[in-house]
């Protein structure tokens, strides 16, 4: 095989459907829009989803909850991560740098799931309280960021 004989899939290379064109092509008289009624109309429009009348779909299925798209998304990272560090400092650039933040402007949420034994300085943008208790009992500094 090589260019030569290169040849494009079965129906790859359909032209454009040409219609009211004359009886010899096919789509002739009625232009493919069938005898009478509503869609066969020039200058006839109907809504996105329009199922002749009957509910439209999109009205058909139930619509729950709420999305609210002013949400602030922090990524969370728990208390038993952190003390696996083995660091005394964990600054923003720290977390990035091992991989727990994709980048420095992501939001850092600290939850206080696992213990803590030794004593860290933790710079985070929010703390949950048991987290922020854990880490103070265990003589570390809590510090928020922003």
């Amino acid at each position: 095989m090589n260019l030569s004989n290169l040849r494009a899939p079965k129906k790859a290379n359909r032209g454009k459907k040409r219609v009211g064109r004359g009886m010899g092509s096919g789509h002739g008289k009625t232009s493919a829009r069938g005898h009478k009624g509503q869609r066969s109309r020039s200058g006839s429009s109907m809504m996105r989803g329009f199922e002749g009348g009957q509910m439209p779909l999109h009205r058909r299925l139930p619509k729950r909850g709420f999305t609210n798209i002013f949400r602030t998304e922090y990524t969370v990272l728990n208390l038993d991560r952190l003390a696996e560090l083995n660091e005394t400092e964990l600054t923003l650039e720290a977390f990035v740098a091992k991989g727990f933040l994709k980048k420095r402007g992501e939001l850092l949420k600290i939850l206080g799931n696992g213990d803590l034994s030794v004593a860290l300085t933790v710079h985070a943008h929010k703390f949950s309280k048991t987290a922020q208790d854990k880490i103070e009992k265990a003589g570390g500094k809590v510090v928020l960021v922003g």
